[in-house]
């Protein structure tokens, strides 16, 4: 399959280059069900051998940078990964030994921290809170002692007169002395397991490094190869994003670690330097990883200190540190890097917990990104980007839609709050509320839309547009802030102002009136008198009885039509019959056609000024106020472009 076309700039965040996978036969159509199984089953049976691989896949990442540098070092493939690898390898190793010393040195004072456990339980039994509990735990007892009848003691009569006791014999069991073999086998096999684990993990992660260009054009050949440079550009990209997070996970969280342990040593807890490295681990876990880190140091601090000053500061230590990172320190650093919305982030720590254990609880947030990833540019794989990524599933247009439909008008004025924070009110009525509006009128052609659905439908939009009366739409909340002393345009003659100066005249559509109203309340935010005027005012039976008022403009506004328009040039005609000195300006938004250029809109219906636009409609009537009309032969300049919209939070 072809790749895919960048998209044209607009409000809608533009999504990234995606790569169509290779085609191949036709086969017979699988149940995803039977798929999705047959997967988890194989990564749960081969989970011995895919954890290592796994592993060594991240480790590509992080270790990646750093083969490219000591290459452009000019150190040669062979020996930069090698130096890279051995580096690794020390640092676990250095790491396991640290470990491993400072566990040791903690179970050598554990007599001493029991004792100081115990003296300040016996402290707390002294304590109000410790006799209310010491006699709460006394009535349980004595409810339950209660509840218990003694039992009559009764001899049977075969014990009247008991026999004398046997003679007791002992019997000595001793234990056979194991051999050296079995001895070396007692000793070795528990530590078998995560050095045969260790030694896969660095074999692969050789090849991988050694043979990076080679698995790189092979997954190229895999994902698509019509076009190289698209999905060479894709493939890097990925690289790059997934080696920066991981570059950036692994310096954060040890420079955490390094700030606890500084902490910790500063308060007095012993072996600060373990519960450092320990909790820089633990905040590779996402969600209970900074409760655990803080766990185990709080206990120590406890039987530490005879007295609570050192639990307190070990608290107010993690209580102060965690939030700071990742509500403040985590967003600014990471960005849009990891792509993740929150629940993803929960259910893949889940998933990968249940299947693998507590290394798939490690595993699990970079092995979900590195799927949001592949799901942004590999074509086949955007459901993956649906479900686990951070922005939004539908597109402003859409979820606008989504909820007029919905009649849930509360979460669409949310949504516009949320969009007009980066652009202008005209700019969210043009690219989403009038979009939304032709895919509703589209829906209606199609029949698909019941009485009481455009009903709704039409009463969300009137809200919407009650809601927005107040805002101004001159300058966004952004420009605002940015240049507040910004000029704003000159205001239009008196002649203009009366109500009714300019008729925004609906279509039939169900949508086209609604289409009106946000014409005129952004022509009456300009200071311009304005009237909407709905179709069945100016049908043909009722044109004679229409009272066009102080008319000056009359803006024909129509949407979601095909084919030629001809109840749109009868409407003109009989509105040129009503108003022969009025300059007529039609705005034709056709949702099934909007390939239709000045032309034929020109040829379709007579009138001074065409416009394909909301915002080239408010134009040209602003200028036509101020005495600067177009030529009826000249078209008005509509291009314009927009800050693009953030997406939502979630």
């Amino acid at each position: 399959m072809a790749l895919r076309s960048p998209p044209k700039p607009s409000l809608v965040p533009p999504r990234p280059t995606r790569i169509a996978a290779a085609g191949t036969p036709t086969q017979a159509v699988t149940s995803p069900i039977i798929v999705a199984a047959l997967i988890m089953v194989g990564l749960y049976v081969g989970r011995d051998v895919l954890i290592p691989i796994a592993i060594a896949i991240l480790l590509s990442f992080v270790l990646g940078p750093l083969v490219n540098l000591l290459r452009r070092w000019h150190f040669g493939r062979f020996l930069s990964v090698a130096a890279s690898v051995l580096l690794a390898l020390g640092t676990a190793a250095a790491l396991a030994t640290l470990i491993g010393v400072q566990l040791a040195d903690i179970a050598k004072d554990v007599p001493r921290y029991r004792s100081t456990i115990e003296r300040k339980i016996e402290g707390l039994n002294d304590t109000p809170a410790g006799r209310l509990a010491g006699y709460v735990a006394s009535i349980g007892r004595t409810m339950h002692e209660s509840h218990e009848e003694p039992k009559p003691e009764t001899k049977p009569e075969s014990q009247a007169n008991p026999a004398p006791p046997e003679k007791a014999i002992l019997v000595e069991v001793k234990e056979r002395v194991p051999g050296p073999v079995t001895m070396a086998g007692t000793l070795i096999s528990p530590i078998l397991h995560p050095l045969a684990t260790i030694g896969i993990v660095f074999v692969v992660l050789l090849f991988l490094l050694m043979q990076r260009e080679d698995l790189r054009d092979r997954m190229i050949r895999l994902a698509g190869s019509s076009d190289l440079h698209r999905t060479t550009v894709a493939m890097d990209d990925a690289a790059k994003r997934l080696s920066r997070y991981f570059l950036v996970q692994l310096g954060l969280n040890a420079s955490f670690g390094l700030v606890v342990g500084i902490g910790l040593y500063l308060l007095g807890v012993p072996n600060p330097v373990l519960w450092g490295i320990f909790s820089a681990l633990m905040r590779f876990v996402p969600y209970v990883g900074a409760f655990v880190s803080a766990l185990f140091p709080l206990a120590l601090a406890a039987a530490v200190d005879p007295g609570w000053s050192m639990v307190i500061g070990t608290l107010i230590l993690f209580l102060i540190l965690e939030p700071l990172v990742g509500h403040f320190i985590e967003p600014m650093l990471y960005g849009q890097s990891t792509g993740m919305s929150p629940f993803a982030v929960l259910v893949s720590a889940l998933f990968w917990t249940w299947l693998w254990g507590p290394v798939g609880l490690l595993l699990s947030t970079p092995l979900t990104v590195c799927l949001v990833v592949l799901g942004r540019h590999v074509d086949k794989l955007e459901f993956l980007d649906v479900l686990f990524g951070d922005r939004p599933a539908l597109t402003p247009v859409e979820n606008f839609y989504q909820r007029i439909l919905a009649d849930d008008p509360e979460e669409a004025q949310e949504h516009a709050d949320l969009i007009l924070k980066t652009c202008s009110l005209t700019a969210y009525y043009d690219e989403v509320v009038v979009r939304g509006l032709e895919l509703a009128a589209r829906d209606a052609a199609r029949g698909v839309l019941t009485t009481e659905q455009k009903n709704d439908i039409r009463a969300s939009v009137g809200g919407l547009i009650e809601e927005m009366a107040d805002r101004d739409d001159l300058r966004g909340d952004t420009e605002a802030k940015a240049d507040p002393d910004a000029p704003r345009p000159d205001p239009v003659p008196e002649a203009w102002r009366p109500d009714g100066t300019v008729l925004c005249v609906a279509g039939r559509s169900f949508v086209d009136e609604a289409a009106c109203a946000i014409l005129a309340q952004l022509l009456a935010k300009r200071g311009i008198g304005t009237r909407v005027v709905p179709f069945a005012d100016v049908a043909r039976a009722r044109i004679d009885a229409f009272d066009p008022g102080p008319a000056k403009l009359v803006c024909i506004v129509s949407m979601a039509i095909s084919g030629e328009p001809t109840h749109l040039r009868r409407l003109a005609d009989r509105l040129h019959r009503k108003l022969p000195g009025a300059c007529f300006v039609l705005g034709l938004w056709q949702a099934d056609d909007a390939s239709l250029d000045e032309a034929t809109r020109r040829r379709a219906v007579e009138a001074d000024i065409h416009v394909s636009s909301l915002k080239a409609a408010v134009e040209a009537v602003v200028a036509a106020a101020h005495g600067t009309r177009r030529p009826a032969d000249e078209p008005p300049a509509i291009e314009t472009k927009f800050a693009p919209v953030q997406p939502m939070p979630v």
